[in-house]
C-alpha cells in the first residue's frame, strides 16, 4: 500500500493548501449541524440517508490528515517535547471548548424549562439528570464521564490528540505497524468492550476513541503520505470501479425496501450464528465494519484525481472552504445553535418556515464567525495541508 519516500524537495514544492480538505470539512459541518436539528426537512437530504456512514467519520479522518501534515515535520526526527507539548494542549483546547459548548447548552434548555415551564425539555439527550443529581452529574461532567446527546465529539477527539504525537511518529518509521496495530485496538475493543467509562450512568463513551482510533490512524497515514507527494493508496482503475459499486449497492440498500430487508436478515442471521457484531451490525460506537467499509469507500472515490479538486477549489465553495478552515470555532458555534434549535422546536413545532429559518440562519450564523475568525487571524506560512474526504451522515443509526 505504501510506495518509498519522495524527497523533501518534492515536498516542498507543492502548493500550499489542498482545497479538498476545507471543503469536504466544511460541508461535514453543515451536515452536521442539519441533522443535530431532527425534524426538519433538510434532514432528508444530507449524506446519511444515502449510505452507512456519517459525517463523524469523515470529521475524524480529516482530523487524522491535519494532524499528520501539522506535526508531520516536527516529529521527523523523533519524539520531541515541544511537539507533545503542542499536542496536549491542543487537547487541553478542545477539553474547554467541550466544557463552554456544554455549559451553554445546560442554559439554554434551563432558560426554555424556566419560560416554558415545559419539564420535558429535559428528557432528550440525558438533562433531566443534571436537576435530579447535580452534584453527582456535575463531577461526571467535568471528568467527561457524562456526555450530553448531540455534545459528545470534542471529548474523543481530545482523547485522540493526547496520543496523536506517538501516532504520527509510529507512521513515520512503521507505516504499516501502525495500521496493524490500529486495527488490532479496533477489533480488541469491540471484542472486550473496551471504551472510557460513563459517570454517573453505566456504559462508555458514545465515541469510543480505542474503535476511532482506527479512522484517525488512517487519516495521520493519509496526511504522511500526501506530504511525500504520494498516496497511501495509489490510484486504480479497478479499486475505483470496486469503490464506487459498493456506494451504489450501499444506497440501494437504504433506498431499496425489500433490499434492505434482505440484507437486514442476513446480517441477522450471521450475528444468531456466531459472527461478532463488530462485522454485521451498524454501531456507531465501535465503528462497525458496515459503517467503516463505506466510509473508506466514500473516501477513496473522492479522493480521486480530476473533477473533485477542480470543484473544491473553485469560487462557489469557497464559502464551504472557509467553514472548513476554522472547524473548531464553527463547530462549537453549530453545537450550541443546534440545542437552541432543538429547544425552539420541541416548543413550537411550526413547519417548513421554521425550519428554513432555524437551518439557514444557522448556518448563516456559522459562516459569519469563520469569517470573522478569517479576519482577525494574522497571516501564516504556506503550510501544506491534507487531500481530504468526504464525511458522510448514517444511515441506519442516528447520532446522539
Amino acid at each position: 500500500m505504501t510506495q518509498p519516500h519522495a524527497p523533501a524537495s518534492a515536498a516542498k514544492a507543492r502548493q500550499p493548501r489542498d482545497p479538498r480538505l476545507d471543503f469536504f470539512r466544511g460541508l461535514s459541518l453543515v451536515m452536521i449541524y442539519i441533522n443535530h436539528v431532527p425534524g426538519t426537512i433538510f434532514e432528508h437530504i444530507t449524506s446519511r440517508n444515502f449510505g452507512l456512514s456519517d459525517a463523524a467519520e469523515g470529521f475524524v479522518f480529516m482530523s487524522g490528515c491535519a494532524v499528520a501534515l501539522a506535526y508531520g515535520p516536527r516529529l521527523a526526527g523523533g519524539i520531541s517535547r515541544g511537539a507533545v507539548r503542542l499536542a496536549w494542549m491542543r487537547a487541553w483546547t478542545l477539553y474547554r471548548v467541550h466544557i463552554l459548548t456544554t455549559l451553554l447548552a445546560i442554559v439554554i434548555v434551563g432558560a426554555g424549562v424556566l419560560w416554558s415551564g415545559e419539564t420535558e425539555l429535559l428528557r432528550p439527550n440525558s438533562f433531566y439528570m443534571l436537576w435530579e443529581d447535580p452534584l453527582t452529574v456535575g463531577v461526571g461532567l467535568v471528568t467527561l464521564g457524562h456526555q450530553f446527546g448531540y455534545i459528545n465529539i470534542l471529548p474523543m477527539y481530545g482523547a485522540l490528540m493526547l496520543a496523536a504525537p506517538f501516532l504520527v511518529r509510529l507512521g513515520q518509521r512503521r507505516p504499516l505497524g501502525l495500521l496493524a496495530l490500529s486495527v488490532a485496538i479496533w477489533v480488541l475493543s469491540a471484542r472486550f468492550r473496551i471504551d472510557l467509562p460513563n459517570y454517573p450512568l453505566p456504559g462508555g463513551w458514545f465515541f469510543n476513541p480505542f474503535s476511532w482510533q482506527l479512522l484517525f490512524s488512517l487519516g495521520i497515514l493519509t496526511g504522511l503520505a500526501l506530504r511525500d507527494g504520494r498516496r497511501f493508496v495509489p490510484a486504480s482503475r479497478w479499486l475505483l470501479a470496486l469503490t464506487l459499486f459498493a456506494l451504489l449497492y450501499a444506497l440501494v440498500w437504504v433506498k431499496h425496501p425489500p433490499l434492505m430487508s434482505t440484507m437486514n436478515q442476513s446480517l441477522s442471521w450471521l450475528y444468531h450464528q456466531g459472527a461478532s457484531f463488530l462485522f454485521v451490525a451498524f454501531d456507531k460506537t465501535y465503528v462497525s465494519a458496515p459503517r467503516l467499509l463505506h466510509f473508506l469507500a466514500l473516501a477513496y472515490a473522492l479522493s480521486w484525481p480530476g473533477l473533485i479538486p477542480a470543484l473544491t477549489a473553485s469560487r462557489l465553495a469557497a464559502p464551504v472552504r472557509l467553514l472548513g478552515r476554522y472547524a473548531l470555532w464553527v463547530f462549537a458555534t453549530g453545537t450550541v445553535l443546534s440545542i437552541a434549535a432543538q429547544v425552539i422546536k420541541a416548543l413550537h413545532p411550526a413547519g417548513l418556515v421554521q425550519d428554513m429559518v432555524l437551518i439557514l440562519s444557522g448556518l448563516a450564523l456559522q459562516y459569519a464567525v469563520a469569517h470573522w475568525q478569517s479576519q482577525r487571524a494574522k497571516p501564516r506560512g504556506s503550510a501544506p495541508v491534507a487531500m481530504p474526504v468526504l464525511p458522510d451522515k448514517p444511515r441506519l443509526q442516528t447520532q446522539r
